[in-house]
């Protein structure tokens, strides 16, 4: 895409996205041009709030009267939930958002498209989980999306795993039942055939593998949310072991539409 993002000015929509950290984040530029492409005077900016302040920066958002949308990542899916009005049922039932804008009273109508993104960049990369046996590492936000997108996209099994347990039993149960076998699983990789990263591991330097990479075994499918870098520790050990993969700006492009056409009301 490559529309250009007009100059703002005092008729400019906003759309905002809130994240701690923020640097890593792709939607900026790319959902601004998606706005100009369908002639919408309209940008998307980010803002770096602390989880603490979280709570303090929507009441004072929900006043301003040219802001109308926003996104969300890390680590504030499940917190903004709990700002929404209205909820869509994916989301209702994950209890988790990326994207709210807002209902006619001004108050907050709120969604989840990580699943969807990753279901779609899998495909993309030649992946397919019907059928399939698959760990997820990760049972926050956007874990708990894209382990609904893949149970009901047809998986086999779906092996959960979590430091933290109670979420990572939460999403059991909540997926259990759906046509796929699920349950608790560790971060051995090996007797699966999709392996999918939604934790922040491998966002900073030095940080530890979300999984035992020694396990992958060539053709084993591996994705990873993380959108900076592009190529995380992970990924690389998985191409290195003849793995294919799909990677977080994969995962964002695949909803990129998909996110500019909810924000719009489309």
């Amino acid at each position: 895409m490559s529309e250009t993002i007009p100059a703002p000015d005092g008729a400019t929509r906003l759309f905002l996205i809130l994240g701690d950290p923020i640097a890593q984040v792709k939607a900026p530029g790319g959902i601004s041009r998606a706005f100009a492409a369908r002639g919408v005077h309209a940008m998307m900016l980010p803002l770096h709030i602390a989880a603490a302040d979280l709570r303090a920066c929507v009441a004072g958002l929900s006043r301003a009267r040219n802001l109308d949308g926003l996104v969300v990542t890390v680590p504030h899916k499940i917190a903004m939930a709990g700002h929404c009005a209205t909820l869509s049922p994916r989301a209702r039932l994950l209890g988790s958002v990326n994207l709210l804008r807002r209902n006619p009273d001004g108050s907050w109508h709120g969604d989840m498209s990580d699943g969807e993104g990753m279901l779609a960049a899998i495909r993309a990369a030649g992946g397919s989980p019907r059928g399939q046996r698959a760990l997820l590492v990760g049972a926050g936000g956007a874990g708990s999306a894209i382990g609904l997108a893949l149970v009901d996209a047809g998986l086999a099994a779906l092996a959960i795993h979590d430091a933290e347990t109670a979420r990572r039993d939460r999403l059991v149960a909540l997926l259990g039942g759906r046509g796929a076998a699920v349950g608790a699983g560790g971060p051995d990789p090996r007797g699966y055939d999709l392996v999918i990263n939604a934790t922040p591991a491998g966002m900073r330097p030095g940080d530890p593998l979300p999984i035992a990479a020694e396990g992958l075994a060539p053709g084993t499918f591996v994705a990873d949310v993380i959108t900076m870098p592009e190529e995380t520790p992970l990924l690389a050990v998985a191409r290195a072991r003849g793995c294919p993969t799909a990677t977080g700006v994969d995962m964002f492009k695949a909803q990129q539409a998909l996110i500019a056409d909810f924000l719009l009301g489309a």
